[in-house]
């Protein structure tokens, strides 16, 4: 009932192409008919109205279960390979009573596990007998918050009809982003590329040989293409819209690649795993300026923070207290600029560093160090200070052989005249691992990355 729409677009374009998945071509019938499969096998399992793990990456097997899932009324926690270390956690919080497990060669397990899930929110959606989807946040600056959907209002922007598009599943099974991007593909009857990893130079091989014209992806994704310079190796003339969200993307880091790709279309998306992805327009493709809204969202700027009523909205948290307001306000903890319909995302006000009273955003200070010759990835947090509050420390993971006194000469000088001086990191430490997660997205909680030595 809910999914009709989706049926109804699979049904009329049988023959096309729906899903690439290891090079594999599947179209809309063969997924119609896997659909009807899982239908078949939910029902002797008994699996009806009841929290359901699906712990899957992209493939014709976990996308018929999850459409047949959301059929049978029940309410999704999808987990992906990223969350492996806090997989069992997660399961307790989300009350999963059933577990399904997608393996790498498509095969399926099922396990009951005893549970009954008695939250509010899990009984409201059962007596309901509404579809729903729990997402956990990515914990990159804290604990996880799990929230709950009904995932019906999820899927009424993909009633609309709009341009049928090849689209890469670079944003991951269990983060808003790639269950948006699932979606619209699926919806305008385009193809979706699963890629075999999302390393530069796998995603550039993709687009050139699946002729992909969306890349969905992270600023942090794009700065690590430029740096790899894989764009030079492959062609990748097809693609024609890239779009970013997930955190800030720095000002270098966008002009430059949008000097590199005068042909693409760059556009800046905004979305939460608590309210869904907005509709969004990007001043020009290389403004960080964009309008947010559109049917279904309200947005409000209030003491320099956004705030957004969303009709998509989760239903709440977990294992969180409600961030609403008494009249339905999101609290996204977002600091934005105003101009007119346009806003500028500054960075979350738990990110911003008070340094004796004056405000530094990580965001622009990292743009200014990702600039610099010689540094990969720059991560920027502030560090407790007796005299000032606080202090900016930066995380550097260098390409160079430099010591750390040698590097921190290098930074002042390139930083003199680009930052003032309370915004240039008085503490430096070069690492040696990578400074973001699996979802291409900064880590900023503490510990993130491994120290190698401090300046």
């Amino acid at each position: 009932m809910y999914i009709d729409f989706l049926l109804s677009v699979f049904r009329n374009n049988a023959a096309a192409e729906a899903m690439v998945w290891r090079d594999q071509s599947f179209s809309f019938g063969s997924l119609t008919e896997a659909l009807q499969k899982w239908r078949d096998r939910l029902s002797k399992e008994g699996i009806s109205a009841s929290v359901v793990s699906l712990e899957a990456d992209f493939s014709p097997t976990s996308v018929a279960l999850l459409l047949a899932l959301m059929e049978c009324g029940c309410i999704i926690a999808p987990f992906t390979a990223s969350v492996e270390a806090s997989k069992l956690v997660f399961r307790e919080i989300a009350q999963v009573e059933t577990v399904i497990r997608v393996a790498e060669d498509d095969s399926v397990s099922i396990n009951h596990t005893n549970r009954n899930a008695d939250h509010q929110l899990m009984r409201e959606l059962k007596e309901r007998r509404r579809p729903g989807l729990i997402l956990f946040s990515s914990g990159s600056t804290g604990e996880s918050k799990a929230a709950v959907h009904d995932f019906v209002p999820l899927l009424e922007k993909f009633h609309v009809p709009r341009t049928s598009s090849r689209m890469a599943a670079f944003l991951l099974f269990d983060h808003i982003g790639g269950i948006n991007t699932l979606l619209y593909a699926l919806s305008n009857a385009g193809c979706l590329i699963v890629l075999g990893n999302r390393l530069p130079e796998a995603v550039c091989a993709a687009i050139e040989k699946h002729r992909i014209q969306v890349l969905p992806t992270s600023p942090t994704f794009l700065n690590l293409m430029l740096l790899s310079e894989a764009y030079k190796a492959y062609d990748l003339s097809t693609l024609a819209l890239v779009t970013y969200g997930t955190e800030v993307m720095p000002e270098s880091t966008l002009k430059r690649f949008c000097e590199l790709s005068p042909n693409i279309r760059v556009q800046q998306t905004y979305g939460l795993s608590e309210l869904g992805i907005l509709r969004s327009k990007s001043k020009s493709s290389d403004s960080l300026w964009l309008k947010v809204g559109g049917e279904g969202y309200q947005t409000r700027v209030i003491d320099g923070l956004l705030e957004i009523k969303a009709q998509s909205a989760m239903l709440g948290y977990l294992n969180a207290p409600n961030p609403f307001t008494d009249d339905g306000w999101f609290k996204t903890g977002d600091a934005v600029e105003s101009d007119g319909e346009y806003m500028r995302i500054l960075g979350r006000k738990c990110e911003v560093i008070n340094v004796g009273g004056e405000k530094v955003y990580p965001a622009e200070v990292e743009s200014i160090l990702q600039s610099m010759s010689g540094v990969k990835e720059a991560v920027v947090v502030g560090e407790p200070n007796r005299i000032t509050g606080q202090i900016v420390k930066a995380q550097i993971r260098v390409a160079t052989a430099e010591s750390p006194a040698e590097f921190r000469r290098r930074m002042h000088e390139f930083c003199r005249n680009k930052l003032p001086k309370y915004k240039i990191p008085a503490k430096v430490v070069l690492v040696q691992e990578p400074l973001h997660s699996e979802r291409y997205k900064k880590m900023r909680a503490a510990g993130a990355g491994l120290p190698a030595e401090t300046a």
